[in-house]
């Protein structure tokens, strides 16, 4: 029998067991060759500054690893098998959600130093690592006259942004960004190296394809490129909230006629203490639109910042001045068929008018701010995503849609509960409206999956998915993973599960 000092030991060694083996696992690392950022350094401290929201590097790991090539990183998972510890991988630190490219204690696996851009001139494809921001990996192409399909923002990190499928300011060209990858290099949960196409692993190519953390490591990317060796257009537009009901009907007339593929917009209303008004992002991938592409928005009083770019790289660059600093923040979605020109914009006038009361309810949060984006996807969005050989979301090519992101961000942690109770509020009163208005035949009773990219951790993105799709990806992962090991062991994620 153990004394009392006995019992406090013992009950000491349970509590630290987790962190101890975490540190174990640090050490072994390091001794195999694996560069090792540890706690007081300067590299560890900069890493965990580098997310999008302040919550994720709150949260401390035992250690980061940043592994430099495919066999350092299938030599940290074989590690890990011998490790008792969560892990969680981290890419560009753009995923709020907490535990899904953060944690606390365990191993945090950062993927910076997995940072190529290999350009093929013969078959016009680039490898693309997981560690770089889509402005490096578009930098990375200069001189080429070529472009990818990635991120809206240049500070976004590829690796997340793929797994999850990838709107473009190019999708009405070629499709998610999913779709323009040829070759996944995947470490699995065995240890070992495989590549995924559509003739090598071809269950496991179209699960990665909107499929999240589920199936293995990702340690590059080699994607069709495409060309664009010309100046391109974009900028801003800004308007009075006043301009609602108009900006509305605009948005819902763009996505049903879609006057141009070489367009793309994100329609974005901005709400805190002292501002209202809304902020719309334009692309157009050429020196200037024609006449007609984006009039249902000019006609509408507004100031503009728009310009022609020297460079697509230039364009993303002056997005990131969007990308909001030393906030906490969060975001969910909702997807919505469009609403047709019988109906017109009175169902997003719906959704706009439920954000805004949800949005006043937590005004009073120290440093709040919320938004509402609504993003097109007209019908050759999904035409080009099935041409280019699907993916795991399937979205039918018959009906337009419009995938709505909310945010908040705020100050202090102080403030979490109220803020998750918000975006639960939030999210799910849109489901209601929309569900609403299919029962009343204002909407069409359409397959509304979930985007992955904008969902909230709450969110029940397997539940929303197509059944077949789901099947496809669950067999998938018991043929790769069949101990469940990415299941068990990462900090965060969508859990596939039976």
């Amino acid at each position: 029998m153990f004394g009392s000092n006995g019992w406090r030991a013992f009950a000491l060694s349970l509590a630290l067991a987790p962190t101890a083996l975490a540190a174990d696992i640090c050490k072994t690392l390091k001794a195999g060759g694996v560069e090792i950022q540890s706690p007081l350094s300067l590299s560890y401290t900069s890493e965990l500054r580098n997310y999008w929201s302040t919550a994720c590097g709150d949260l401390k790991p035992n250690c980061i690893a940043a592994p430099s090539s495919a066999a350092e990183m299938a030599q940290i998972i074989k590690n890990l098998h011998n490790a008792d510890t969560l892990f969680a991988i981290k890419s560009g630190g753009h995923m709020p959600n907490n535990g899904f490219a953060s944690i606390q204690d365990g191993l945090l696996i950062s993927t910076k130093n997995l940072d190529q851009v290999d350009y093929n001139p013969k078959d016009h494809t680039a490898i693309i690592g997981p560690g770089l921001t889509w402005e490096e990996a578009q930098k990375g192409l200069d001189g080429t006259g070529r472009t990818i399909v990635g991120g809206r923002m240049g500070g976004v990190g590829v690796g997340g942004y793929m797994l999850g499928g990838g709107m473009s300011f190019l999708s009405t060209q070629y499709g998610w960004a999913a779709n323009n990858v040829i070759d996944f290099e995947v470490v699995l949960a065995n240890g070992t190296i495989v590549h995924a196409t559509e003739t090598q692993h071809p269950d496991l190519f179209m699960s990665l394809k909107g499929g999240g953390n589920n199936f293995g490591v990702v340690t590059a990317y080699t994607m069709q490129t495409h060309p664009q060796d010309h100046k391109v257009w974009g900028g801003n537009y800004i308007f009075t909230s006043d301009k609602t009901p108009q900006l509305l009907e605009a948005v819902r007339k763009f996505t049903d006629e879609y006057p141009d593929d070489k367009g793309a917009i994100i329609l974005t209303a901005e709400r805190g203490l002292v501002i209202d008004f809304w902020i719309m992002f334009l692309f157009y991938d050429g020196p200037e639109p024609p006449a007609g592409v984006f009039d249902e928005f000019t006609a509408i009083p507004h100031t503009s910042t728009t310009k022609t770019w020297n460079s697509y790289y230039d364009l993303l660059k002056n997005n990131d001045f969007f990308i909001l600093q030393g906030q906490r923040y969060v975001i969910a979605t909702e997807t919505t068929p469009l609403p047709n020109s019988t109906v017109g914009a009175v169902p997003l006038q719906e959704y706009y008018d439920h954000w805004k009361d949800v949005s006043k309810s937590v005004l009073g949060v120290a440093g709040a701010l919320g938004s509402i984006a609504f993003q097109p996807m007209p019908k050759t969005y999904s035409e080009k995503a099935k041409a280019r050989g699907g993916d795991l979301m399937s979205i039918p090519d018959d009906q337009a849609y419009i995938i709505i992101e909310l945010n908040f961000s705020y100050g202090f942690a102080i403030d979490d509960n109220k803020i998750d109770a918000a975006t639960v509020k939030l999210y799910q009163g849109m489901d209601n409206l929309i569900q609403k208005n299919i029962k009343k035949g204002l909407l069409p009773d359409v397959y509304r999956p979930l985007f992955m990219n904008d969902a909230y951790h709450r969110q029940d993105y397997w539940g929303r998915i197509h059944p077949d799709s789901k099947a496809l990806a669950l067999k998938t992962r018991k043929a790769y993973d069949p101990q469940g090991f990415f299941q068990k062991r990462t900090s965060g994620g969508w859990r596939l599960k039976d």
